[in-house]
């Protein structure tokens, strides 16, 4: 599991992220919604171990979380950090040189079912064509975690649905888990189990979707409605 205990971080004077402690398990696609702050992405990276907390502690499977968890984490950044002058099937391969755990074979399957060209130019892909190399390279490695920042962002918005949907398909979630942010939450607020929700850098709720619907009758994006006023 993912284990956030007491963690704020603070960027000058500006907090992000305000004592929050939560726990993420194993086998759930977790979305996490904010206001329109930055909070949300800031606690992916620190989830990854890409950031530092000010103060508390994140751990991944009982390990401080900091650059070596990456062999616990996939984790698919809102910005592009590719070779431009790879193609695409040269961006696989990289990517299988860097993590032992990436399957080649499945990241060919879902560069087909995305419809990326294996031959094609980095430099000269599309934004949305570069987002779904973000897709590929993230989902196919066979880790526990997979934090994806925004991945339909750059999408065109009628593919976006049928991606999200194929995008589960890739998980395992027998011992995978995945979690996502979008600006958009009606777009993945289908495929979610549960949510976690962050007001001003704290957090309000974490909650299965179907527990809100049983409880409050509500789905994600009605409540988000009635509580971020």
């Amino acid at each position: 599991m993912i284990k956030l205990m007491n963690l704020s971080k603070t960027y000058k004077k500006r907090s992000a992220i305000k004592n929050i402690s939560l726990t993420v398990p194993l086998g759930k696609i977790i979305g996490i919604v904010d206001e329109n702050g930055s909070g949300k992405s800031t606690l992916l990276k620190l989830m990854a171990g890409l950031s530092y907390p000010t103060s508390g502690s994140v751990t991944v499977n009982g390990e401080i979380a900091n650059r070596k968890v990456s062999k616990l984490v996939s984790y698919l950044s809102e910005h592009d950090s590719f070779y431009p002058l790879f193609t695409v099937r040269e961006a696989l391969v990289f990517q299988a040189s860097q993590f032992t755990d990436f399957n080649i074979a499945k990241a060919e399957e879902i560069m087909k079912y995305l419809q990326l060209e294996p031959d094609k130019k980095i430099r000269d892909l599309s934004i949305g064509n570069r987002g779904r190399l973000k897709i590929v390279l993230t989902l196919a490695r066979e880790v526990p975690y997979i934090l994806m920042d925004e991945p339909l962002s750059g999408l065109d918005p009628l593919v976006r649905q049928s991606i999200v949907k194929g995008m589960i398909s890739y998980i395992d979630l027998e011992s995978q888990t995945l979690v996502m942010t979008s600006h958009v939450i009606t777009e993945i607020e289908s495929i979610l189990d549960s949510f976690i929700a962050i007001k001003d850098g704290s957090l309000i709720r974490m909650a299965d979707v179907e527990e809100l619907h049983e409880s409050e009758g509500l789905g994600i994006t009605e409540w988000m409605k009635k509580t971020y006023v």
